[in-house]
């Protein structure tokens, strides 16, 4: 990639979202050739906010290619509390070789590349989560090939992981459509940018409140937690609005006969989606969920070395 950061699949182009899959596939493939393609350097991984997927793959992924990753939690470090934010980044900038930062506000992870002179990764904020988001269409062009003319349908709250795949589907030349439940939707701003990008790239937006509307002629069926982290107290009152949004059965059947199901995970069978989905035959959740090592040492690897 040209670009020196990834804040936001956006700022992306389609064909350098095209040479990270292919960096990804190589990587995936012969994962010996890289295993010292980040030799010596520290990635720091900053986290305001918990997480199984993002630091396990991203501390997995810097060992095997040769580096080292560093955890730094919010008791480690006071990330605009006790140190402004452009502070954080001069001094991590003086230490490290790159930064993958996991927070709430979105603005953190843009000020830290504002203000740092390596890389910033976003390993995920309340608006975007374009580590996964890449990692959605890498795993939908290894089940189909070419993503050109297929459609993608994401079912539920209009979260991060909605922004991230609204920006996703016109670099790899998918239509999307995004059912949400009424006064949740995608926030306007993003929905924006996302309709200029489909408008350049010849592909269709499409929002809506029926599941079965977006569903259709889909060859993926997309669906997140109703309540994400931080949204807790929440949770009965979004159970109620999103009553019938579940990706069961049914839902799938109203999509492409060769459709797939994804799940950024964690997944809770029963609400989101049923447990007949998430672990049927039509179910691609494990493979996406590997697919985070290999698409993230790719954009380590982009970002940080010389590939």
């Amino acid at each position: 990639m040209t670009a020196r950061h990834l804040i936001s699949i956006h700022d992306l182009t389609a064909q350098e979202v095209a040479e990270l899959f292919d960096l990804a596939a190589r990587i995936k493939a012969q994962p010996e050739e890289f295993r010292r393609a980040l030799a010596g350097q520290t990635l720091g991984m900053i986290f305001q906010k918990s997480s199984t997927r993002t630091r396990v793959s991203f501390e997995v992924g810097m060992f095997q290619l040769g580096g080292h990753a560093l955890f730094l939690s919010s008791r480690d470090i006071q990330l605009g509390r006790g140190e402004i934010i452009s502070d954080t980044a001069q001094v991590l900038s003086r230490y490290l070789d790159g930064i993958m930062a996991r927070t709430f506000d979105h603005q953190d992870v843009v000020d830290l590349a504002a203000h740092g002179s390596i890389p910033i990764i976003n390993g995920l904020t309340d608006d975007l989560h374009p580590c996964q988001g890449l990692t959605d269409y890498f795993t939908l062009q290894e089940v189909f090939g070419d993503l050109q003319g297929r459609k993608i349908a994401y079912i539920g709250d209009g979260n991060n992981m909605a922004h991230s795949l609204l920006f996703g589907a016109p670099k790899v030349g998918m239509d999307i459509s995004v059912a949400t439940a009424e006064g949740y939707e995608v926030n306007s701003f993003y929905l924006e940018q996302a309709r200029r990008d489909a408008a350049a790239a010849g592909t269709r937006i499409h929002t809506t409140h029926d599941p079965a509307a977006a569903v259709a002629g889909a060859s993926a069926v997309y669906t997140d937690v109703w309540a994400s982290m931080g949204q807790e107290e929440e949770q009965a009152k979004r159970v109620k609005a999103f009553a019938g949004f579940t990706v069961d059965e049914a839902l799938m059947a109203k999509a492409e006969k060769d459709a797939v199901f994804l799940h950024c995970l964690p997944a809770h069978r029963g609400e989101e989606v049923s447990a007949g989905v998430a672990d049927g035959p039509q179910s691609r959740i494990f493979d996406e969920a590997e697919n985070r090592l290999h698409v993230q040492k790719a954009v380590m690897v982009s970002l940080m070395g010389d590939a």
